[in-house]
């Protein structure tokens, strides 16, 4: 089965550790497109792969399960090990975040970075308050057993993923690379397969979007305290890698993985 994996590595110095991108639900690995080049040209070598059945990998989206998910970031995490000789640092974003935490219980990673994650206690507040807002929405997710329903307008993409000042044109970009997601995976975040902290020894970042129109700031801060952190948090909305100030967000990143020595860059400057 082939998955999708964007690349972007630099022209110089190579850092040692290579960095994984797995992104959210209804998106695929195009939503790295700012932040790839960016952390290339700062010496890491970067990948972002698309889970499978979303835009270019193969696979059955509408029977995908978050196992078969954590599976296609494994798969390609050992290929990326196999390629440079080291294992990635995985950053993920919302359900990516939350793909992320089940990763990381069985394979070890020399860091991981939640950006926006699906908390440690799941989605189900979060499902609630949705439902609770958008009741015809839920029942037609329900009913066509299709979630796309939750995000099938520019308008409702502005209001659950950006701010209320991005374009008209960046909006009209990103959203015509929304795509449907998988009902099963919904019921595995609401409560089948929760994440496990206790199972997790790589150090972790998580960052939250104080605008966030998903997730709480007490859900982040849950999710952060799990893993024997401090969640931090950015003036911008749920899509914290294509907001406005998506650079305060990756410069963040490299600073915390400088400062833990988990990237370093190499000595013999491939």
């Amino acid at each position: 089965m082939h998955i999708e994996v964007i690349t972007h590595h630099p022209e110089s110095e190579i850092r040692e550790t290579p960095l994984l991108f797995v992104h959210g639900a209804w998106h695929g690995a195009w939503c790295w497109e700012e932040f790839q080049p960016y952390f290339a040209d700062r010496g890491y070598r970067t990948y972002a792969l698309s889970l499978r059945g979303h835009c270019g990998s193969e696979g059955k989206l509408r029977t995908a399960r978050i196992h078969d998910y954590v599976d296609d970031v494994a798969r390609i995490a050992a290929q990326i090990e196999e390629e440079t000789g080291q294992a990635p640092v995985v950053i993920g974003h919302s359900m990516g975040g939350f793909v992320t935490q089940k990763y990381l219980e069985t394979h070890d990673a020399p860091a991981a970075v939640l950006l926006a994650s699906i908390p440690v206690t799941g989605y189900l507040a979060s499902f609630t308050r949705f439902t609770l807002r958008y009741p015809l929405r839920v029942l037609r997710s329900l009913v066509t057993f299709d979630p796309y329903a939750f995000v099938s307008s520019p308008q409702q993409s502005r209001r659950l993923f950006f701010s209320e000042d991005i374009s008209e044109e960046t909006l009209a970009k990103h959203f015509a690379r929304i795509q449907s997601e998988s009902l099963n995976q919904l019921f595995d975040i609401l409560f089948l397969n929760l994440p496990r902290p206790d199972r997790v020894s790589a150090p972790l970042l998580v960052l939250g979007a104080a605008n966030d129109a998903i997730f709480t700031h007490r859900e982040i801060e849950r999710t952060a305290a799990a893993y024997g952190t401090q969640a931090e948090f950015f003036p911008m909305a749920h899509d914290m890698m294509l907001e406005s100030g998506w650079e305060a967000v990756a410069d963040r990143i490299i600073e915390w993985l400088e400062d833990s020595n988990s990237a370093s860059p190499n000595d013999r400057g491939m």
